[in-house]
């Protein structure tokens, strides 16, 4: 009951939840990590590989808030499936941010391709495949050079 007090419903729990995920992994986390790391705009898109390398070899890695959800609330018309799809979408849209800092002409293809490098990498280390965001950086430096 305490738990209704200050949630409504287990979907307004959820919601909350990926709030503060939102503030606490993508911005406090990833998106100061990458900066943090690298001052070239190129160099910072590529940083996102080895700060998910080091995440992938934590013990605690469980995945990503953002694909669990998406993909246990297949429903687009949900509000957390909504929720999750939107989150997601401001991380590419961090990503196309650098693309674009780094003169890359078309920043919304190249964000595109890096966000699948990305949540490709992330249910591969969920497989098992620790490994995931090194085979990720090589394809994505690839996907860089052939964008310049």
């Amino acid at each position: 009951m305490t738990l209704y007090r200050h949630f409504g419903s287990k979907d307004a729990l959820v919601l909350a939840f990926l709030e503060r995920r939102e503030e606490r992994w993508t911005k406090e986390w990833l998106q100061s990590e990458v900066e943090r790391r690298a001052t070239d705009p190129a160099q910072r898109l590529l940083v996102i590989f080895d700060v998910f390398d080091e995440w992938f070899q934590r013990g605690d890695f469980e995945g990503c808030s953002f694909i669990n959800v998406l993909l246990e609330i297949d429903d687009p018309r949900s509000e957390l499936h909504r929720a999750s799809a939107d989150q997601l979408a401001r991380i590419r849209a961090f990503v196309a941010g650098l693309a674009i800092e780094a003169g890359v002409g078309d920043a919304e293809g190249l964000a595109h391709k890096w966000h699948i490098l990305m949540t490709g990498s992330i249910v591969a280390a969920g497989e098992g495949d620790r490994g995931a965001a090194r085979g990720a950086r090589e394809i994505a430096a690839l996907v860089l050079r052939d964008a310049g």
